[in-house]
């Protein structure tokens, strides 16, 4: 059976306090090594375009905030429901186009804040999810950086977590336990986020890079599946 070259489409921009061209380039030579076709664009403009869309087995968004138009939601979210894969990291993914309602809903997700500037803090795989692929073989990850706190839907699949304490003035009174990694099956497309990734050096820890590569390749189409 011939199975065709898989593409991946990177789409990179909005706040640049993220560093979303350096950081998307930490992962592109992962994605070329493991057989994809990558495209790169600095335009939210390529989701209104029907047939490069239809093309596309993954899309790695680093879109920080940001607004994005009608045309090139529907693209996008058309996309996924029709089996292409959607995965990034941090504001890339979750705190993308904020007053996108339809877009929130199809992450699933959405960043609310970050207490405390840089913490340090730990990302723990839940023993019940060791075993997804994603994660296998991570038990914890330890970071300094922003601990992201998320208003999430039942719909997604988390694997990881996160613990934010309430310091001095703050005002909740217990830890709050928030997903870190999780994925979402969207029609027939999967969605894979990791929350962490603020900084490069984040993006380089090994265990981290290892989830955002796995990830990548957990959501994106298999063509093997199709027929030949």
């Amino acid at each position: 059976m011939n199975i065709p070259q898989r593409r991946a489409l990177v789409v990179r921009g909005g706040w640049p306090g993220h560093s979303p061209e350096v950081a998307t380039e930490l992962f592109i030579p992962h994605l070329t090594e493991t057989g994809f076709e990558v495209i790169v664009e600095g335009s939210l403009e390529v989701y209104a375009d029907a047939e490069l869309m239809a093309s596309v087995d993954l899309i790695v968004q680093c879109w920080t905030m940001g607004e994005i138009l009608p045309d090139e939601l529907r693209g996008l979210r058309a996309a996924v429901a029709a089996g292409t894969g959607f995965a990034g990291w941090h504001g890339g993914v979750i705190d993308s186009f904020r007053v996108a309602t339809d877009y929130l809903q199809m992450m699933g997700a959405q960043f609310a804040a970050h207490p405390g500037d840089l913490v340090d803090h730990t990302i723990t795989v839940l023993p019940d999810r060791a075993d997804h692929p994603v994660v296998a073989g991570i038990s914890s990850i330890s970071l300094h950086s922003e601990q992201y706190w998320v208003l999430t839907d039942s719909a997604i699949d988390v694997l990881a977590t996160t613990e934010i304490h309430p310091g001095p003035g703050d005002p909740w009174a217990h830890p709050v336990v928030c997903p870190a990694i999780w994925t979402r099956q969207w029609g027939a497309g999967r969605i894979f986020v990791c929350a962490p990734g603020h900084h490069m050096a984040d993006l380089a820890n090994p265990d981290l890079a290892a989830v955002i590569e796995r990830g990548m390749a957990w959501a994106a189409r298999d063509r093997a599946d199709e027929p030949s």
